[in-house]
């Protein structure tokens, strides 16, 4: 697999393959930027049709994660890591992943991300010095990140309903770690939930906080307050688009938007698209303060300051007309250049 030949390849860095035939295991780091510090972001674990998507998916969520970090005002850069092939030997599996990280040299920082627990990032920890996402004690910060991530998109919609979500119909699509952490948020204060997933167990935890479900490939015309993805990414395009049935998109999943076309599209339907990577910042701040010995107390801070951000880019799209992705990315480039330009 070519990464430059990948129509995702966007200057990154460095991408590293790395393996074991004999575990049955294969994966792929990509770094895509270093400029603002080391490339933080989350280990992903899937099964994907053909390597080269696992390619791709590395390349998009590295790149991905140079914004969030950016835009979080995070010392990191963006990378991650993608475990396409995993043998039955899972931890054997997860050490090889922490000895890639660790021939880094401290340029990645991995952490959990889809279908990683904390027990991987203890196996890769076996290997590795640059790993977070690992329980600590005495109020700092660390552990599984998933909850910061709900939280951050939990204020997010809120904040774009004006302050509260008592009686209010959101339509959630994914329930797993951040999904249904974020609906526990949501019901506590009052929402009406309405939820899909591909999981059996995740949709009987959300049904057991009263969700209604919707079958998966309709979640996003269910009408509603708001329609927030926490799935895999690619899932607003040219079809579903049409389709939406809120007037605000809000959720953690990342890349939402399958092109750039599709914030247009959004934009043309008048509907309100809070950008993904502004939105879900919370596992990552979490993450920065772990690898930077800082407190939960700064986690917290840093997290409950995202809905801040995510109406100062809606409101710079509105000033410049533009579609709010495009607003943010603008934003995140300025400060990677300034970045650049103090190094020089």
């Amino acid at each position: 697999m070519n990464p430059k030949a990948n129509a995702a390849f966007d200057s990154h860095e460095e991408v590293v393959y790395f393996g074991d035939e004999a575990l049955g295991f294969a994966g792929i780091i990509a770094i895509h930027s270093t400029a603002l510090g080391p490339a933080g972001g989350g280990c992903r674990i899937w099964r994907y049709a053909r390597d080269e998507d696992a390619l791709t998916d590395a390349l998009r969520l590295s790149r991905g994660m140079t914004y969030k970090n950016a835009m979080a005002e995070l010392p990191m850069g963006g990378g991650k890591g993608v475990v396409y092939k995993m043998g039955a030997d899972r931890g054997a599996c997860m050490e090889k992943f922490g000895e890639a990280v660790e021939a880094l040299g401290g340029r990645y920082i991995t952490a959990e991300d889809v279908g990683a627990t904390v027990a991987d990032m203890r196996a890769i920890a076996r290997r590795a010095s640059y790993v977070a996402g690992i329980p600590k004690e005495g109020g700092r910060a660390g552990g599984d990140p998933s909850p910061w991530t709900s939280l951050g998109a939990h204020l997010s919609i809120k904040a774009l309903l004006g302050g509260s979500v008592q009686g209010r119909t959101i339509a959630v699509q994914g329930t797993g770690a951040v999904g249904f952490g974020l609906c526990k948020l949501l019901k506590e204060e009052g929402a009406k939930l309405i939820v899909a997933d591909v999981n059996a167990a995740n949709l009987a935890r959300a049904t057991a906080l009263g969700a209604e479900i919707s079958p998966v490939e309709s979640i996003h015309t269910i009408a509603a307050d708001v329609f927030s993805p926490n799935a895999l990414g690619a899932g607003l395009n040219a079809r579903t688009i049409p389709e939406l049935g809120a007037p605000i998109v809000c959720g953690a999943a990342n890349n939402q938007l399958e092109t750039e076309e599709d914030g247009a599209r959004l934009l043309a339907r008048g509907i309100v698209y809070a950008p993904d990577y502004v939105v879900n910042a919370g596992g990552i701040i979490n993450v920065s303060a772990e690898y930077l010995g800082e407190s939960s107390e700064a986690v917290e801070a840093r997290v409950r300051a995202i809905p801040a951000r995510v109406l100062a880019v809606l409101e710079a799209a509105k000033r410049d007309g533009v579609a709010p992705h495009q607003a943010a990315d603008r934003m995140v480039r300025e400060r990677i250049a300034a970045a650049r330009g103090d190094k020089a």
